[in-house]
């Protein structure tokens, strides 16, 4: 048996025998030596030319008939026309008739021109339909040579060509009524391992599996497609109204903006978002007005209405420190906001005064009755329930250092004929409680001034302030006999004791250190206060005295 399953010379046409015709590599190489299958001669094409042959249609692959692609024939290089094997002469190919099944020529030339015979007998100008020397591969020695399936005419794309194999069918009772064609050498077998009714075969409950999946990815791409759109152009998410009722306290760090206060909002549960706060922050006029402090708002308000609450005094929990105010009653307001027994602040000031921030200019000094008086500056602080007193005092503090830094007392305290800034703040604690409005500062400043002038000839350095007096015995009177100061010894007593109280006696705000400062130059030595409202000075005793009989005289 040959590679093509049959004896090597001829054998009689059968109409179902799809290879009559080729007689395989040995079958050609036997007819150059025996009677041909049709009872003549080796067939040979004569030289000369011949009739251009009618161009056939595209036959049917592997069916028997003609299945040559036309008359176009390929011009292969010489190195392939002349291949040579042991007992075969040289060859020439004619390309229409590759293993197809009947009329396979071969033409036997002159080995010395085996060009020139094949070009007359079909002719030199026709064209190549193919066009690449690929097409058309020289044929491989017997050894290597490779059974070729024959073309089928029931082609199957297979799972890689035309419609998927799932989709293809197959999977019902009927495929067991599809009975092989004639010439299909695969057999059933062959096509079910194809992706034939073995593989194809689906059950309901994988479709639906399938489907479920395939239904839930939908699903879910259309969700996060939702939320990207939210994310990106939605309105952020807000609660509607102006609260629940249910009341929170919100601490706003110094120096927070937008963001920062709507995360400390968002985590209180008083706004929904971030977002929807500093959009309406943003939108409101006066939104970037919002201070640091203590605010006392509800849960699940609406962003517009938490920015309109904030803004409103009825929503600031700080502690908030007036300007003038001595240490002892800044003590009791920390006890009370703390929720803790009075005197409680006022203890951890005197034991730990020390580890809480005071500049080195404001240690060291004798028969002060208060190290901290003069830095719990006035100002807005939040300080609420929970909160330790330490705590509170060291903010304080920090809050003075840094304004008497900025407005810089230590370098002008020396310019002012003052030992350093201690007695700056001195002097503007002075101006702070003996004056009556802003616009007395200036000029309380130059009265404490001048009187500290030893050689001054009104006081000769002598300060005589009632405010002194009241600070060491912690009051705030008016009428005060001039025999009860004068007899008073106390270093805080200025009637009886010449010069500047040991240390502050409040907490100066901003205006009064500003009046201490720059002072006036106008000659100022008196002053007193008629309405208890604006404060009228004058430059000598007599003057100061007519200002007196007024005063007594209107009560």
């Amino acid at each position: 048996m040959t590679e093509y399953g049959r004896g090597q010379g001829s054998e009689p046409w059968h109409p179902e025998d799809p290879y009559y015709g080729d007689g395989g590599w040995e079958g050609q190489q036997a007819d150059a030596g025996r009677q041909s299958p049709y009872g003549g001669q080796p067939q040979h094409y004569p030289p000369q030319p011949q009739p251009q042959p009618q161009q056939p249609q595209y036959g049917d692959w592997g069916t028997g008939q003609q299945a040559g692609y036309g008359q176009a024939q390929q011009q292969y290089p010489q190195q392939y026309d002349q291949q040579q094997y042991p007992g075969q002469g040289q060859q020439g190919y004619d390309n229409t008739g590759w293993g197809t099944g009947t009329h396979t020529h071969v033409q036997y030339t002159d080995p010395s021109d085996p060009y020139d015979q094949q070009a007359a007998a079909y002719g030199e100008q026709q064209p190549d339909y193919y066009g690449t020397p690929e097409a058309y591969p020289p044929p491989e020695p017997p050894s290597r040579r490779q059974t070729e399936p024959e073309p089928r005419t029931d082609w199957d794309p297979g799972p890689d060509q035309g419609e998927h194999a799932f989709f293809a069918g197959g999977g019902g009772d009927d495929d067991d009524d599809f009975d092989d064609e004639p010439g299909d050498r695969r057999g059933r077998g062959e096509r079910r391992g194809r992706g034939g009714k073995g593989k194809k075969r689906r059950s309901g409950c994988a479709c639906l599996v399938v489907l479920l999946v395939f239904g839930g990815g939908v699903a879910g791409v259309g969700y996060f497609g939702y939320q990207f759109y939210q994310d990106r152009f939605g309105d952020a998410p807000d609660y509607a109204g102006s609260g629940n009722g249910e009341q929170v306290t919100v601490e706003i760090p110094k120096g927070a903006g937008g963001y920062a206060i709507g995360q400390e909002l968002k985590a209180k549960g008083v706004v929904k978002s971030v977002d929807a706060f500093v959009a309406a922050q943003q939108q409101n006029p006066k939104g970037n007005t919002i201070q640091a402090g203590v605010y006392t708002l509800e849960k699940e308000m609406s962003a517009d209405s938490a920015v309109e609450l904030m803004l409103s005094p009825k929503s600031q929990n700080n502690l908030i420190i007036p300007e003038g105010t001595r240490n002892v009653r800044v003590y009791e307001m920390i006890d009370s906001r703390l929720e803790l027994d009075k005197g409680t602040t006022a203890e951890i000031a005197d034991e730990k005064w020390k580890s809480l921030g005071l500049p080195d200019w404001a240690t060291n000094h004798k028969n002060v009755k208060d190290p901290l008086e003069g830095f719990l500056y006035p100002s807005s602080y939040p300080v609420a329930k929970g909160q330790k007193p330490e705590a509170v005092l060291k903010q304080m503090v920090a809050r003075a250092t840094e304004q008497y830094e900025e407005l810089g007392l230590e370098k002008k305290a020396e310019s002012l004929g003052l030992d350093g800034p201690w007695e700056l703040l001195t002097v503007a604690s002075l101006a702070q409680a003996e004056g009556t409005s802003h616009d007395d500062f200036r000029k309380m400043a130059e009265v404490v001034y001048n009187r500290l002038k030893p050689g001054n000839p009104e006081t000769y350095g002598s300060l005589e302030f009632d405010s002194t007096y009241n600070y060491i015995k912690n009051q705030s009177k008016i009428d005060l006999s001039i025999a009860e100061l004068r007899q008073y010894d106390n270093p805080y007593n200025t009637y009886f004791v010449k010069g500047l109280p040991p240390g502050p006696i409040d907490n100066p705000g901003e205006e009064a250190l500003k009046g201490a400062l720059n002072p006036t130059d106008d000659g100022w030595y008196y002053f007193i206060s008629l309405d208890g409202k604006t404060s009228k000075f004058t430059k000598t005793l007599a003057e100061h005295e007519k200002l007196v009989e007024r005063f007594n005289a209107s009560r």
